[in-house]
């Protein structure tokens, strides 16, 4: 018997992509590249991380489809219903990439309450005392409060760490979190979240009612001197919103790895102000977090073997 096809549409951990060519015929082809439709209408399989968006259209085109395989956590750009309704599994990987994402927010807030500088040349000691007293930080950790808009996987291992720091940390979530996975988050009621953060991080899904949660109104109601993050969804924020508080508020930081649209566009209100900076969707960028998200094919081999998945995306 013919092994069954399997699309890998962007870049996979070489260990477990030869770990899925030894069980199907494995094909590296963009979702871009011209050769994709042709071989996607003789796929059983399709591997997919961010950019590649599945629809109603790239199914139509999809008739042995079996199984779509995100690797990585957030299926915002899968539409699941449609998948569904075709008998297509979505399968994907949770936690893959939580501990490099509370890695990049921890150092992030560090970057932006621990100015540094790192010396190449000899100081004068006029030059070394006023560096020093230039650098020094106005605030440590342990004297502010973390606020956790979104109180799940990653937000929740966040108060972990900043707890293990001597933070206070305060959470906001749709879901009532038992206390033992709250990890010593207080819960509080949004506004308050708002009004009582000294640091902001945005930890919520990709759900449809979660666009542009974070808007003008939600940024008044914050410190004026907040450090905000968001390393969840780019949709999630407004960007004129975010831009114009930034200009109001030269106190205040925002630190932003995810966009909408990614790359960030020429066009982009949040580009050029100084107290706005921008990553590019680095949070779980660790070759660790990467070599995890691409064990994903696991579930893409128990699918085409007639297996139940063990990471089957939920709706959300």
């Amino acid at each position: 018997m013919s092994k069954p096809l399997v699309i890998q549409a962007e870049d996979l951990d070489p260990a477990p992509a030869a770990w899925l060519a030894e069980r199907c015929e494995l094909v590296a082809c963009r979702y871009d590249d011209p050769a994709f439709p042709a071989l996607l209408a003789r796929a059983d399989g399709l591997i997919v991380r961010t950019y590649t968006i599945v629809n109603t259209d790239m199914l139509a085109g999809a008739p042995r489809l079996r199984v779509v395989a995100r690797a990585g956590v957030g299926v915002d750009n899968i539409d699941l219903e449609a998948c569904w309704g075709r008998g297509v599994v979505v399968v994907n990987t949770p936690g893959a990439n939580t501990r490099a994402v509370v890695e990049f927010v921890l150092a992030s807030i560090l970057d932006a309450l621990r100015p540094r500088v790192f010396l190449h040349e000899a100081l004068s000691q006029e030059d070394w005392n006023r560096t020093r007293k230039e650098l020094e930080a106005p605030r440590q950790l342990a004297d502010c409060t973390l606020g956790i808009l979104g109180l799940g996987r990653i937000g929740s291992q966040v108060a972990r760490a900043a707890a293990a720091l001597d933070m206070r940390v305060i959470s906001y979530d749709l879901q009532d979190i038992p206390p033992e996975r709250r990890f010593g988050a207080e819960p509080v009621s949004r506004e308050a979240l708002l009004a009582g953060a000294d640091i902001l991080t945005v930890h919520v899904d990709g759900r449809k009612s979660n666009y542009r949660v974070v808007d003008k109104a939600t940024f008044a109601g914050m410190k004026d001197d907040v450090v905000f993050l968001n390393t969840s969804r780019g949709m999630v924020v407004d960007p004129v919103a975010c831009a114009e508080f930034c200009v109001d508020h030269p106190a205040a930081c925002a630190i932003l790895d995810v966009h909408d649209p990614e790359p960030v566009a020429e066009t982009s209100p949040l580009l050029e102000i100084a107290n706005v900076h921008l990553s590019p969707h680095l949070a779980g960028g660790t070759k660790a977090a990467k070599r995890e998200m691409s064990w994903v094919v696991r579930d893409v081999w128990r699918v085409l073997s007639g297996e139940a998945p063990e990471h089957p995306a939920l709706s959300m």
